[in-house]
């Protein structure tokens, strides 16, 4: 798959789509983006941990998040140090271009 192809913002899939959407005013930790994908969907659409990281993680390969560690101490949290995600201006920059791609579609005339 050439580079190009993969950053095209018209090929992010929903999850996708709906991780970048929670990080455009606030970084957050794993759970912080489940538990926003599953209020705002009002538990109709939920993400588990075994997608949610592969993911970030092909996000992050692809430029639309950095991430990095929280400064909190394992003692703080549940054992484990949080790993915080913030959306890049790359990803901000795809998720507009698919919004704009989707929303010109919906406002085409049909051709006669």
């Amino acid at each position: 798959m050439s580079s190009k192809k993969q950053d095209d913002p018209l090929d992010l899939t929903l999850n996708e789509e709906a991780i970048l959407h929670t990080l455009i005013f606030r970084e957050r930790y794993g759970l912080e983006i489940m538990n926003a994908i599953a209020e705002a969907s009002k538990g109709k659409k939920t993400i588990g941990f075994s997608s949610l990281y592969p993911t970030l993680r092909k996000l992050e390969k692809r430029g639309f998040v950095t991430s990095r560690w929280g400064d909190e101490t394992p003692e703080e949290t549940t054992g484990a140090r949080r790993r915080y995600y913030k959306i890049t201006g790359n990803g901000l920059q795809a998720v507009e271009n698919k919004q704009q791609f989707l929303a010109t579609l919906q406002h085409l005339q049909p051709s006669c």
